[in-house]
């Protein structure tokens, strides 16, 4: 049934878990490092609120998804075929929803990734164009091949560098306790900074800064998918017995007895330890950047700190077009100044080095994750599709990346900012609450309908995990009605 024992205690929890850090290792990106320390720096730490909660409620869908997958062996595409209605459509919305989010989020890291890397090796005119192909096709060549070798290693050593650094900076630079708490459980919309509103920046409210970090905190819609795939990779319970673009056996399903189901049990208890692994690594480490774009980037634009004369602290401070430092090609040098501050020119160069290795990781993340998750859909959508070869589907989506990051580089590369929001909005935001409702449709009715009696009622799923996933709901489908629409306009007036 299962790749390995059903575990038990906190040491065999511990000794599965997996899942949860292949997610951590594919969002902690451009969110944390552009998004988060921009946002605490403009917004300050009264915006943690929006972390802790977006961050919550989708560690939800994520666990509820997983959860599902555990005793179904199938993925989170596979669950939405089942819902009821026409054949397939809500695929059908996925597929045409994620294909947009992909195009856009994709390319924004690989502009993000350019931006960085062009901060330490500069090309002249043309640096983050030839940045940004030298990322896309590094990385379409790696997922191409699946092969990363020791090159993981290296990359999450220097994204644990830059995680470690962004956590030593916020607890030196802490605000006082009530104003901690108060950003954490005060749920106010703050104002932004004025230091930004007379440099200039395209901000008209602030929840052109909240909904981007809100959207692409934990990942997006795409995120919560992938982790069923991680499941599956891992084997966690019934997913043992599948792989990557197989449906549930709905025959060994419908005969699992009372004795295979409690092996299973074990299984959802060590999903839900994943789960909860990411959550806590997730928000803690969001929290981390905004609190050090408060507490050191924010006193550096604002003018409150003063550069050593003929230091790059100092000609980043100079310039008087904050606009762009925060939102053009300067803006991996200006957020160097987190380590900076502390650290001096090593300090920074150190910054620009991780967050690169940050950007390029995420960016492999996404071209492991987005080929798969639109060849999931076309293969439910289209015959002809299903009969090709799962690494030949994968690879037709991974070559459309190929030549969708190279225009959107070329025509949006200037503004790294603009596509990242764009891309976590998309992705992260707009259809999160359908997912949330799929999700509970599959856990609670799809699920029955798929186990035999004895099986469902040792598996079902809690009243809690019901009432996670209907917050869920609510919570991100306000702001998709009221706030996204605004939000989006007011970025493209900007």
């Amino acid at each position: 049934m299962t790749r390995g024992k059903p575990p038990t205690g906190l040491l065999g929890f511990l000794l599965v878990l997996g899942p949860s850090l292949i997610w951590c290792g594919e969002y902690i990106g451009s969110g944390e490092v552009i998004l988060a320390t921009r946002t605490g720096a403009i917004l300050g730490p009264a915006v943690m609120w929006a972390v802790v909660t977006g961050i919550f409620l989708k560690f939800w869908i994520g666990l509820c998804g997983a959860r599902y997958t555990v005793v179904t062996g199938e993925g989170m595409i596979d669950c939405f075929s089942r819902v009821p209605g026409p054949q397939n459509w809500l695929v059908l919305v996925v597929f045409v929803g994620q294909i947009a989010s992909a195009v856009c989020a994709v390319g924004a890291i690989a502009a993000a990734a350019a931006i960085f890397l062009g901060s330490l090796v500069p090309f002249g005119d043309h640096t983050t164009l030839i940045w940004g192909a030298i990322v896309t096709t590094f990385a379409f060549t790696v997922a191409w091949t699946g092969r990363l070798s020791m090159l993981k290693y290296v990359m999450a050593l220097l994204v644990t560098i830059i995680v470690v650094g962004v956590l030593y900076v916020a607890v030196n630079s802490l605000p006082p306790l009530r104003e901690l708490l108060f950003g954490l459980f005060g749920f106010r919309v703050p104002e932004v900074a004025p230091w930004a509103t007379k440099a200039g920046l395209p901000i008209t409210t602030a929840w052109q800064e909240i909904l981007p970090l809100m959207g692409w905190a934990a990942g997006g819609f795409a995120s919560q998918v992938w982790y069923s795939y991680w499941v599956l990779g891992a084997g966690y319970g019934m997913a043992g017995e599948r792989r990557w673009g197989q449906p549930a056996d709905e025959e060994r399903l419908g005969t699992l007895s009372t004795e295979e189901a409690r092996q299973v049990r074990p299984w959802l208890r060590a999903v839900a330890f994943d789960a909860t692994a990411a959550l806590v690594i997730g928000t803690v480490v969001t929290l981390a950047f905004v609190l050090a774009g408060a507490g050191v980037l924010a006193p550096c634009l604002s003018g409150s700190v003063v550069a050593p004369a003929g230091s790059e602290l100092e000609a980043v401070l100079a310039d008087p077009d904050l606009a762009d430092t925060l939102e053009g090609p300067k803006l991996a040098l200006t957020l160097s100044l987190v380590f900076a501050t502390f650290w001096g020119r090593a300090g920074g160069v150190l910054f620009l080095v991780a967050g690169a290795a940050a950007m390029v990781s995420t960016q492999l993340g996404l071209l492991a994750g987005w080929p798969r998750l639109l060849a999931d859909c076309l293969r439910l959508l289209s015959a002809g599709f299903r009969r090709l070869r799962p690494t030949t589907q994968f690879r037709l989506f991974l070559s459309l990346f190929l030549l969708t990051n190279v225009a959107v580089v070329a025509l949006f590369g200037t503004r790294p900012v603009l596509l990242v929001k764009l891309g976590s909005i998309f992705d992260g935001l707009l259809l999160v609450p359908l997912q949330a409702l799929a999700i509970a449709w599959g856990l609670f009715y799809g699920q029955k309908k798929l186990l035999s009696g004895e099986a469902w009622r040792l598996l079902r799923p809690h009243w809690y995990h019901a009432a996670g996933l209907a917050l869920a709901f609510l919570f991100f489908g306000y702001f998709c009605l009221f706030q996204v629409p605004r939000a989006v306009g007011q970025l493209f007036d900007g």
